[in-house]
């Protein structure tokens, strides 16, 4: 059976919820849209995590190489990657114990999404998670 995203109730819950987002594919070239949306969910309160290997840092946050680099736990792992990447990505979501695999717009994969399933993740897929958060009206996080 095809993948079908959550309902929208869902998906502003676990917005809402999140406090960690970790962006795979994440670029500090601010022309990517990586960048834009990864300074939008800044902006918004989350704590994003630039993970790729050709970076150091992204939007004054250290990057890193691998989602298994990463030293704090992570709620979202936002995918901006080909498709035909995502299967591995959703092996090391599953292995972090990351509760949500978010595909950027754009992006389907259906292995992935079963693969992050069965690891037991929310799986979301050809979504822009900074559009979603102001369609569902997901408030900004409280900063500390």
């Amino acid at each position: 059976m095809p993948h079908r995203n959550p309902p929208d109730t869902e998906i502003r819950q676990l917005l809402a919820s999140a406090t960690t987002i970790a962006v795979v594919g994440a670029s500090s070239n601010p022309e990517r849209p990586s960048n834009s949306v990864m300074r939008r969910m800044q902006q918004l309160g989350y704590r994003v995590i630039p993970v790729n290997p050709n970076e150091t840092q992204v939007l004054g946050e250290t990057a890193y190489a691998s989602l298994a680099d990463v030293p704090i736990s992570v709620d979202i792992v936002d995918v901006f990657r080909r498709a035909e990447y995502t299967p591995a990505v959703a092996d090391d979501a599953v292995k972090v114990h990351a509760k949500t695999l978010w595909l950027q717009q754009g992006v389907w994969n259906e292995e992935a999404a079963a693969r992050a399933k069965a690891g037991g993740l929310t799986v979301i897929m050809d979504a822009c998670i900074a559009v979603e958060v102001a369609v569902l009206q997901v408030p900004p996080k409280r900063r500390a």
